[in-house]
Protein backbone atom coordinates (compact mmCIF):
# COMPACT_ATOMS: atom_id res chain seq x y z
CA UNK A 1 0.00 0.00 0.00
CA UNK A 2 3.03 2.31 0.30
CA UNK A 3 4.37 4.45 3.12
CA UNK A 4 2.50 6.76 5.45
CA UNK A 5 4.31 10.10 5.53
CA UNK A 6 4.06 11.69 8.98
CA UNK A 7 5.20 15.05 10.35
CA UNK A 8 5.45 15.90 14.05
CA UNK A 9 5.42 19.16 15.98
CA UNK A 10 6.93 18.83 19.46
CA UNK A 11 9.87 16.40 19.58
CA UNK A 12 9.38 15.49 23.23
CA UNK A 13 8.88 12.29 25.17
CA UNK A 14 5.70 11.26 23.32
CA UNK A 15 7.36 11.70 19.94
CA UNK A 16 10.36 9.74 21.22
CA UNK A 17 8.21 6.80 22.29
CA UNK A 18 6.26 6.83 19.03
CA UNK A 19 9.38 6.85 16.85
CA UNK A 20 11.07 4.20 19.00
CA UNK A 21 7.94 2.06 18.75
CA UNK A 22 7.88 2.19 14.95
CA UNK A 23 11.56 1.20 14.90
CA UNK A 24 11.11 -1.54 17.55
CA UNK A 25 8.27 -3.25 15.67
CA UNK A 26 9.42 -2.63 12.10
CA UNK A 27 10.15 -6.32 11.46
CA UNK A 28 7.22 -7.81 13.39
CA UNK A 29 5.31 -10.49 11.49
CA UNK A 30 1.81 -9.76 10.28
CA UNK A 31 0.26 -12.41 12.53
CA UNK A 32 2.07 -11.29 15.70
CA UNK A 33 0.16 -9.66 18.54
CA UNK A 34 1.63 -6.29 19.51
CA UNK A 35 0.57 -5.04 22.97
CA UNK A 36 -1.20 -1.71 22.67
CA UNK A 37 -2.35 -2.02 19.06
CA UNK A 38 -5.86 -2.91 17.90
CA UNK A 39 -4.32 -4.82 14.99
CA UNK A 40 -0.75 -5.41 13.87
CA UNK A 41 -2.03 -4.92 10.32
CA UNK A 42 -4.57 -2.08 10.50
CA UNK A 43 -6.64 -2.15 7.36
CA UNK A 44 -3.88 -2.84 4.86
CA UNK A 45 -1.22 -0.89 6.74
CA UNK A 46 1.67 -2.25 8.81
CA UNK A 47 3.76 -0.52 11.46
CA UNK A 48 6.77 -0.36 9.15
CA UNK A 49 4.73 1.63 6.63
CA UNK A 50 5.00 4.70 8.88
CA UNK A 51 7.68 7.10 7.67
CA UNK A 52 8.63 10.28 9.51
CA UNK A 53 9.34 13.03 7.00
CA UNK A 54 9.32 16.31 8.97
CA UNK A 55 9.61 17.54 12.56
CA UNK A 56 9.39 20.91 14.31
CA UNK A 57 10.55 22.11 17.73
CA UNK A 58 11.74 25.25 19.55
CA UNK A 59 14.49 23.71 21.72
CA UNK A 60 17.94 24.66 20.35
CA UNK A 61 19.29 21.34 21.66
CA UNK A 62 17.08 19.53 19.14
CA UNK A 63 16.90 21.92 16.17
CA UNK A 64 19.18 20.88 13.30
CA UNK A 65 19.70 17.37 14.64
CA UNK A 66 18.54 14.25 12.86
CA UNK A 67 15.18 13.23 14.33
CA UNK A 68 16.68 9.92 15.48
CA UNK A 69 19.11 11.86 17.69
CA UNK A 70 16.79 14.67 18.76
CA UNK A 71 14.30 12.27 20.38
CA UNK A 72 16.94 11.38 22.98
CA UNK A 73 18.12 14.96 23.61
CA UNK A 74 17.38 16.85 26.87
CA UNK A 75 14.95 17.49 28.41
CA UNK A 76 13.50 14.20 27.09
CA UNK A 77 13.57 11.61 29.85
CA UNK A 78 11.39 8.75 28.69
CA UNK A 79 12.65 5.18 28.76
CA UNK A 80 14.77 4.08 25.82
CA UNK A 81 13.47 0.74 24.58
CA UNK A 82 14.76 0.77 21.01
CA UNK A 83 17.62 2.06 18.95
CA UNK A 84 16.49 4.26 16.07
CA UNK A 85 18.47 4.35 12.82
CA UNK A 86 19.28 7.68 11.23
CA UNK A 87 16.07 8.97 9.65
CA UNK A 88 17.48 11.69 7.39
CA UNK A 89 15.00 14.20 8.82
CA UNK A 90 16.33 17.35 10.49
CA UNK A 91 14.30 18.98 13.24
CA UNK A 92 13.20 22.39 11.96
CA UNK A 93 12.88 25.56 14.07
CA UNK A 94 9.28 26.42 14.91
CA UNK A 95 7.58 29.60 16.15
CA UNK A 96 7.26 29.71 19.94
CA UNK A 97 3.86 31.47 20.19
CA UNK A 98 2.27 30.18 23.44
CA UNK A 99 3.87 26.74 23.06
CA UNK A 100 6.35 27.60 25.82
CA UNK A 101 5.06 29.04 29.07
CA UNK A 102 7.28 31.69 30.73
CA UNK A 103 8.29 29.29 33.52
CA UNK A 104 9.38 26.69 30.92
CA UNK A 105 12.03 28.69 29.03
CA UNK A 106 14.91 27.17 31.00
CA UNK A 107 13.54 23.63 30.68
CA UNK A 108 13.38 24.00 26.89
CA UNK A 109 16.87 25.51 26.59
CA UNK A 110 15.55 28.98 25.71
CA UNK A 111 16.71 30.99 28.71
CA UNK A 112 19.18 33.73 27.71
CA UNK A 113 19.22 32.39 24.15
CA UNK A 114 18.12 34.20 21.00
CA UNK A 115 15.25 32.25 19.42
CA UNK A 116 16.11 30.64 16.10
CA UNK A 117 14.20 32.07 13.13
CA UNK A 118 11.33 29.69 12.40
CA UNK A 119 10.76 28.06 9.05
CA UNK A 120 7.60 28.37 6.98
CA UNK A 121 5.82 25.32 8.37
CA UNK A 122 3.37 24.88 5.50
CA UNK A 123 6.19 25.01 2.96
CA UNK A 124 8.19 22.36 4.86
CA UNK A 125 5.13 20.12 5.06
CA UNK A 126 4.55 20.45 1.32
CA UNK A 127 8.20 19.85 0.42
CA UNK A 128 8.43 16.79 2.69
CA UNK A 129 5.34 15.20 1.19
CA UNK A 130 3.76 14.90 4.65
CA UNK A 131 0.24 13.47 4.59
CA UNK A 132 -0.56 14.28 8.21
CA UNK A 133 0.75 16.39 11.08
CA UNK A 134 0.71 15.20 14.71
CA UNK A 135 0.45 17.91 17.35
CA UNK A 136 2.54 17.00 20.42
CA UNK A 137 2.88 20.54 21.83
CA UNK A 138 2.78 21.15 25.60
CA UNK A 139 -0.58 21.38 27.35
CA UNK A 140 -1.99 24.91 27.22
CA UNK A 141 -0.62 25.73 23.76
CA UNK A 142 -3.86 27.17 22.44
CA UNK A 143 -2.56 29.69 19.89
CA UNK A 144 0.23 27.38 18.76
CA UNK A 145 -2.17 24.48 18.23
CA UNK A 146 -4.45 26.66 16.11
CA UNK A 147 -1.41 27.84 14.17
CA UNK A 148 -0.39 24.27 13.29
CA UNK A 149 -3.96 23.27 12.45
CA UNK A 150 -3.93 26.21 10.03
CA UNK A 151 -0.56 25.27 8.54
CA UNK A 152 -1.77 21.71 7.98
CA UNK A 153 -4.74 23.09 6.08
CA UNK A 154 -2.45 25.25 3.93
CA UNK A 155 -0.23 22.26 3.18
CA UNK A 156 -3.09 19.85 2.45
CA UNK A 157 -2.32 17.60 5.44
CA UNK A 158 -4.57 15.74 7.81
CA UNK A 159 -4.27 16.86 11.44
CA UNK A 160 -4.00 14.67 14.55
CA UNK A 161 -4.38 16.65 17.77
CA UNK A 162 -2.80 14.70 20.62
CA UNK A 163 -3.20 17.41 23.26
CA UNK A 164 -6.14 18.92 25.18
CA UNK A 165 -6.76 21.90 22.94
CA UNK A 166 -10.08 21.59 21.18
CA UNK A 167 -9.72 21.27 17.40
CA UNK A 168 -11.34 17.98 16.38
CA UNK A 169 -14.16 18.64 18.87
CA UNK A 170 -14.72 22.21 17.66
CA UNK A 171 -17.47 22.63 15.01
CA UNK A 172 -15.64 25.52 13.34
CA UNK A 173 -12.45 23.53 12.77
CA UNK A 174 -14.43 20.45 11.74
CA UNK A 175 -16.19 22.50 9.07
CA UNK A 176 -12.92 23.97 7.83
CA UNK A 177 -11.37 20.51 7.40
CA UNK A 178 -14.51 19.29 5.64
CA UNK A 179 -14.31 22.25 3.25
CA UNK A 180 -10.63 21.48 2.59
CA UNK A 181 -11.40 17.77 1.96
CA UNK A 182 -9.00 16.74 4.72
CA UNK A 183 -9.37 14.39 7.72
CA UNK A 184 -9.09 15.46 11.35
CA UNK A 185 -8.72 13.41 14.56
CA UNK A 186 -8.51 14.27 18.27
CA UNK A 187 -8.53 15.69 20.91
CA UNK A 188 -6.14 14.62 23.72
CA UNK A 189 -4.73 11.14 23.15
CA UNK A 190 -5.65 8.34 25.56
CA UNK A 191 -3.02 5.98 26.92
CA UNK A 192 -3.08 2.22 26.45
CA UNK A 193 -3.53 1.79 30.20
CA UNK A 194 -3.56 5.24 31.76
CA UNK A 195 -5.38 7.21 34.40
CA UNK A 196 -8.29 8.20 32.17
CA UNK A 197 -9.04 4.79 30.65
CA UNK A 198 -8.75 3.08 34.05
CA UNK A 199 -10.99 5.68 35.70
CA UNK A 200 -13.54 5.37 32.86
CA UNK A 201 -13.65 1.60 33.17
CA UNK A 202 -14.16 1.70 36.93
CA UNK A 203 -16.98 4.24 36.65
CA UNK A 204 -18.56 2.26 33.80
CA UNK A 205 -18.35 -0.94 35.85
CA UNK A 206 -20.11 0.67 38.81
CA UNK A 207 -22.80 2.20 36.61
CA UNK A 208 -23.41 -1.08 34.78
CA UNK A 209 -23.76 -2.91 38.13
CA UNK A 210 -26.30 -0.43 39.46
CA UNK A 211 -24.01 1.36 41.90
CA UNK A 212 -24.78 5.06 42.37
CA UNK A 213 -21.50 6.97 42.12
CA UNK A 214 -21.49 9.79 44.71
CA UNK A 215 -18.12 11.42 44.10
CA UNK A 216 -14.71 10.75 42.61
CA UNK A 217 -11.27 12.28 42.23
CA UNK A 218 -8.08 11.52 40.34
CA UNK A 219 -4.65 12.87 41.33
CA UNK A 220 -1.61 12.59 39.08
CA UNK A 221 2.08 13.23 39.74
CA UNK A 222 5.09 12.92 37.45
CA UNK A 223 8.54 14.27 36.69
CA UNK A 224 8.64 15.07 32.97
CA UNK A 225 8.35 18.52 31.40
CA UNK A 226 4.63 17.97 30.86
CA UNK A 227 4.11 17.98 34.62
CA UNK A 228 6.45 20.94 35.09
CA UNK A 229 4.47 22.82 32.44
CA UNK A 230 1.21 22.05 34.25
CA UNK A 231 2.34 23.48 37.59
CA UNK A 232 0.81 26.73 36.34
CA UNK A 233 -2.94 26.37 36.65
CA UNK A 234 -3.75 28.62 33.68
CA UNK A 235 -2.16 26.02 31.37
CA UNK A 236 -4.53 23.39 32.72
CA UNK A 237 -8.08 24.54 32.07
CA UNK A 238 -8.75 22.44 28.96
CA UNK A 239 -6.77 19.49 30.33
CA UNK A 240 -9.11 19.34 33.32
CA UNK A 241 -12.15 19.61 31.06
CA UNK A 242 -10.86 16.87 28.76
CA UNK A 243 -10.03 14.39 31.52
CA UNK A 244 -13.18 15.16 33.52
CA UNK A 245 -15.56 14.79 30.57
CA UNK A 246 -13.89 11.53 29.57
CA UNK A 247 -14.93 10.06 32.93
CA UNK A 248 -18.21 11.81 33.74
CA UNK A 249 -19.65 11.36 30.23
CA UNK A 250 -20.37 7.74 31.21
CA UNK A 251 -22.76 8.80 33.99
CA UNK A 252 -26.34 10.03 33.35
CA UNK A 253 -26.14 12.37 36.34
CA UNK A 254 -23.75 14.96 37.78
CA UNK A 255 -21.42 14.25 40.71
CA UNK A 256 -18.74 16.13 42.65
CA UNK A 257 -15.49 15.44 40.80
CA UNK A 258 -11.89 16.63 40.69
CA UNK A 259 -9.53 15.30 38.03
CA UNK A 260 -6.16 16.53 36.87
CA UNK A 261 -2.41 16.84 37.41
CA UNK A 262 -1.46 17.49 41.02
CA UNK A 263 2.30 17.91 41.39
CA UNK A 264 5.69 17.83 39.67
CA UNK A 265 8.34 15.57 41.21
CA UNK A 266 11.51 15.80 39.08
CA UNK A 267 13.12 12.50 40.14
CA UNK A 268 10.13 10.56 38.82
CA UNK A 269 11.21 11.60 35.29
CA UNK A 270 8.73 10.08 32.80
CA UNK A 271 7.06 7.92 35.43
CA UNK A 272 3.48 8.88 36.17
CA UNK A 273 1.71 7.89 39.37
CA UNK A 274 -2.05 8.17 39.57
CA UNK A 275 -4.40 7.87 42.54
CA UNK A 276 -8.08 7.25 41.82
CA UNK A 277 -10.78 7.33 44.48
CA UNK A 278 -14.47 6.57 43.95
CA UNK A 279 -17.26 6.60 46.52
CA UNK A 280 -20.68 5.12 45.77
CA UNK A 281 -23.79 3.45 47.16
CA UNK A 282 -24.85 -0.11 46.49
CA UNK A 283 -27.95 -2.10 47.54
CA UNK A 284 -29.57 -0.79 50.71
CA UNK A 285 -27.67 2.48 50.47
CA UNK A 286 -24.57 0.71 51.82
CA UNK A 287 -21.40 2.61 50.82
CA UNK A 288 -18.68 1.21 48.58
CA UNK A 289 -15.19 2.73 48.25
CA UNK A 290 -12.61 2.08 45.55
CA UNK A 291 -9.05 3.37 45.88
CA UNK A 292 -6.53 2.56 43.13
CA UNK A 293 -2.89 3.43 42.46
CA UNK A 294 -1.49 3.23 38.92
CA UNK A 295 2.25 3.50 38.25
CA UNK A 296 3.40 3.69 34.60
CA UNK A 297 6.01 5.06 32.23
CA UNK A 298 3.95 7.90 30.81
CA UNK A 299 4.99 8.50 27.20
CA UNK A 300 5.19 4.92 25.83
CA UNK A 301 1.66 4.46 27.15
CA UNK A 302 0.08 6.30 24.21
CA UNK A 303 2.55 5.43 21.45
CA UNK A 304 0.75 2.28 20.31
CA UNK A 305 -2.58 4.11 20.32
CA UNK A 306 -1.06 6.80 18.09
CA UNK A 307 0.21 4.18 15.65
CA UNK A 308 -3.40 3.05 15.18
CA UNK A 309 -4.57 6.66 14.78
CA UNK A 310 -1.93 7.32 12.10
CA UNK A 311 -3.06 4.30 10.11
CA UNK A 312 -6.74 5.20 10.51
CA UNK A 313 -6.00 8.67 9.12
CA UNK A 314 -4.12 7.17 6.17
CA UNK A 315 -7.13 4.97 5.39
CA UNK A 316 -9.33 8.08 5.53
CA UNK A 317 -6.99 9.85 3.10
CA UNK A 318 -7.08 6.85 0.76
CA UNK A 319 -10.89 6.86 0.83
CA UNK A 320 -11.19 10.63 0.38
CA UNK A 321 -12.94 11.07 3.72
CA UNK A 322 -13.09 14.67 4.85
CA UNK A 323 -13.71 16.21 8.27
CA UNK A 324 -13.49 14.66 11.71
CA UNK A 325 -13.00 10.89 12.05
CA UNK A 326 -15.56 10.12 14.75
CA UNK A 327 -14.74 6.43 15.22
CA UNK A 328 -10.99 6.58 15.88
CA UNK A 329 -11.47 9.87 17.77
CA UNK A 330 -13.99 8.27 20.14
CA UNK A 331 -11.71 5.26 20.67
CA UNK A 332 -8.32 6.96 20.97
CA UNK A 333 -8.94 10.41 22.48
CA UNK A 334 -10.25 11.82 25.76
CA UNK A 335 -12.22 14.70 24.25
CA UNK A 336 -13.61 13.50 20.91
CA UNK A 337 -16.51 15.20 19.12
CA UNK A 338 -18.74 12.26 20.14
CA UNK A 339 -18.29 10.52 23.52
CA UNK A 340 -19.38 6.87 23.75
CA UNK A 341 -18.40 3.93 25.99
CA UNK A 342 -15.09 2.39 24.93
CA UNK A 343 -16.49 -0.97 23.69
CA UNK A 344 -18.83 0.91 21.35
CA UNK A 345 -15.97 3.12 20.14
CA UNK A 346 -13.86 0.05 19.41
CA UNK A 347 -16.73 -1.48 17.44
CA UNK A 348 -17.03 1.74 15.46
CA UNK A 349 -13.36 1.48 14.49
CA UNK A 350 -13.79 -2.14 13.40
CA UNK A 351 -16.75 -1.08 11.24
CA UNK A 352 -14.65 1.79 9.83
CA UNK A 353 -11.90 -0.66 8.87
CA UNK A 354 -14.46 -2.90 7.15
CA UNK A 355 -15.92 0.04 5.25
CA UNK A 356 -19.27 -0.30 7.02
CA UNK A 357 -18.86 3.09 8.71
CA UNK A 358 -17.74 6.10 6.72
CA UNK A 359 -15.80 7.82 9.47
Amino acid sequence: MGSIKVAIVGVGNCASSLIQGVSFYKDVSDDAEVPGLMHTVFGDYKIRDIEFVAAFDVDPRKIGKDLSEAIFSPPNCTVKFSDVPRLGVKVQPAPILDGVAPHMFAAFGLENVEPIKPVDVADVLKESGAEMLINYLPVGSSKATEFYAEEALKAGCGFINAIPEFIASDPTWIKRYETANLPLAGDDIKSQIGATILHRMLVNLLESRGVKVDETYQLNIGGNTDFLNMTVEERLSKKRISKTEAVTSLLPYEIPVRIGPSDYIPFLKDRKICYISIKGKKFGGVPVYIDVKLNVEDSPNSAGVMIDVIRAMKIALDRGIKGVLTSISAYAFKHPPVQVPDPIARQWVEEFLQGKRER
